[in-house]
């Protein structure tokens, strides 16, 4: 098996090989931590972390970051519109970072910089760009100028004489080009500020990431990756001043970029007000199937977001793990199948190693006597693979009440597999589920407009 990943680099799918096939290194953008994450947020951190542990099994090592943006002036205003320390707004909501994704099933890097411990790496690496002739100062700020790099713009195919035509914000009297990016600006008053060659102040939001991931993880790393609407200009950024600092050496072999979540059509956006929150998401619905919702589409491609989208994956998810239920009486341990892998080979594509999913949990149902127990060990694995079905069956169907609306969606995920079981005339299969739902007091009515189903009456 040869893992292929869309480079965005190059526009093009490609063998990936790492440069320590002994343990590859990834950076992935993390969050700004001034308020709760949307959905959108997310979608990197699962699907990366897909990857993740698909490099572990590959190489048998990884080195994971992930950054934490702590020193930012969306931060700043929070701070001031609740009247708190900047430092609470930070901690806060960094916290609630961790929390929600540890609830999506995602596994923490295996290093979480924050950019606030590494402002001696940042001014040392805004010191090189400077000597070298990369960047200026000019009023207490420092800029990098991007003339001073021809391939700028090479992530992003964007042509830096169109990008500086296409100016909409007017631009700074002390920067020599509108192009011209911050590495570092001056703090007055309370703001966050450190000392520095160019006086107090604090860092860029570009020069972060580069700093961080160059001190963890080297000069060059193997994957880079983030939301698209990263790609310009932070990454774009990330680029330039990466290579100038360290002498013309690739700063990323690969860029991965995920496709934007979507409501209505519309880019989830914070400035849109069109959102939606993790921290709310969770506490309306399970967070597995919020999971399973962020796979259902290939990462690179937009995915539209809606309650009927969560509400479908929770009936699937009633299902898989109904199947596992019925396999309870067996002993087995999660064996990742071939067709997962192969899946996940081409480029992360999670709906086709979810499709395998749903058709192993088709297999496993109709497996009889020692069959059962590879049929369950399959379906584990594909279910770890992918960061699902990694609680007990009686953990999923017991997360709400009798009246809750997933038990119900539970019931109809039942009743829809019994008619589908007769329609293929697995009649055993129809009258083993009607039984299940009998013994849960469940009454089923075959009637000419489909089945009706009701609870019994104490």
């Amino acid at each position: 098996m040869s893992l292929r990943l869309y480079n965005s680099l190059t526009r093009r799918v490609e063998p990936f090989a790492p440069r320590d096939p002994a343990c590859p290194t990834m950076y992935v953008c993390g969050p700004t931590v001034y308020n709760y994450v949307h959905i959108g947020n997310a979608r990197g951190p699962v699907v990366f972390g897909v990857l993740a542990a698909l490099l572990r099994r590959r190489h048998g090592a990884l080195r994971y970051a992930r950054n934490i943006t702590d020193v930012d002036d969306k931060i700043n205003a929070a701070a001031r519109e609740q009247g708190v320390p900047i430092l609470a707004i930070a901690e806060r909501f960094a916290a609630a970072y961790r929390q929600d994704m540890a609830a999506l099933g995602v596994a923490p890097p295996d290093i979480e910089p924050e950019a606030t411990a590494h402002i001696p790496q940042i001014v040392a690496m805004i010191e090189r760009l400077v000597e070298r002739g990369h960047a200026y100062a000019a009023e207490g700020h420092v800029l990098f100028s991007v003339e001073s790099f021809p391939a700028y713009g090479k992530l992003s195919r964007r042509d830096p004489d169109e990008m500086r035509a296409g100016a909409r914000v007017e631009v700074a009297p002390y920067k020599r080009d509108p192009g011209d990016f911050v590495l570092w600006k001056p703090s007055d008053g309370d703001l966050p500020g450190w000392d520095s060659p160019w006086g107090r102040g604090r860092p860029g939001w570009h020069i972060e990431c580069s700093a961080m991931a160059a001190a963890h993880l080297g000069e060059t790393i193997d994957i880079h990756a983030g939301g698209v609407d990263l790609q310009f200009p932070h990454h774009e950024n990330e680029i330039a001043q990466s290579e100038c600092a360290h002498g013309g050496a690739t700063f990323a072999r690969f860029w991965l970029h995920n496709g934007m979540l979507t409501l209505s059509g519309a880019k989830m956006s914070k400035s849109l007000g069109n959102i939606e929150k993790v921290h709310d998401l969770l506490q309306r619905h399970p967070a597995e199937a919020l999971r399973y919702a962020l796979l259902s589409a290939h990462y690179r491609q937009p995915l539209d977001w809606s309650d009927g989208l969560i509400e479908q994956s929770a009936r699937t998810l009633d299902r898989l793990y109904g199947t596992l239920r019925d396999l309870g009486d067996v002993e087995a341990a999660p064996e990742i199948p071939e067709a997962i892998e192969v899946a996940l080979d081409d480029d992360l594509n999670t709906p086709q190693a979810l499709a395998e999913l749903a058709r192993i949990a088709g297999e496993a149902r109709k497996a009889e006597g020692a069959e059962r127990g590879a049929h369950k060990a399959r379906l584990l694995g594909a279910g770890l693979a992918l960061g699902l079905l990694q609680q007990a069956p009686e953990a999923w169907f017991g997360r709400g009440g009798a009246d809750d609306g997933g038990d119900e969606a539970r019931i109809q995920a039942l009743v829809d597999e019994r008619s589908e079981a007769k329609r293929v005339r697995d009649f055993a299969r129809a009258d083993a589920i009607r039984d299940r739902l009998a013994a849960e007091g469940v009454v089923l009515e075959d009637t000419p407009q489909g089945v009706r189903w009701a609870r019994k009456r104490a």
